[in-house]
């Protein structure tokens, strides 16, 4: 009998605490911005462990941070990423301009903020504002 009442007040408890706890975690969305181009990780400290090339058609590739030899950007040809002997290709325009006060696409990979970066449809990319980042096409 002693078990069942301790293992009914235990139980509870248990389950209090984890639901507690389930609360005060953030879930993606209170973490990372959209930008529409591309996520922000808002905590100082936060850092993303893998950068997610998400194309317009649905298809999705992540690639880990630690696996990034080196980042390019030239403005004329966009931002190239050298990772496990391949060339990924994000071209599009304002890809290193200030969408917030210091908040930058390529900065903000270069300091592992970034957790996925968007291709845009038609439809977004036209509608814009001139200043937005816009990222037509990524390439792998």
């Amino acid at each position: 009998m002693s078990d069942s009442v301790l293992q009914r007040y235990t139980g509870r408890a248990a389950a209090n605490i984890e639901r507690r706890l389930e609360d005060t975690l953030p879930t993606d969305v209170e973490v990372a911005d959209d930008l529409e181009a591309f996520g922000w990780l808002r905590g100082i400290r936060d850092r993303a462990i893998m950068l997610e090339l998400r194309k317009k058609n649905g298809n999705i590739l992540a690639i880990g941070y630690g696996w990034i030899e080196k980042m390019e950007f030239d403005p004329s040809e966009g931002i190239t990423l050298h990772a496990l002997g391949q060339k990924f290709r994000i071209k599009g325009r304002n890809l290193n301009s200030e969408v917030r006060p210091m908040v930058r696409l390529f900065d903000g990979m270069c300091r592992h903020r970034v957790p996925w970066i968007q291709e845009a449809d038609e439809h977004n990319g036209f509608k814009a504002d001139k200043s937005a980042a816009i990222v037509g096409m990524i390439e792998w």
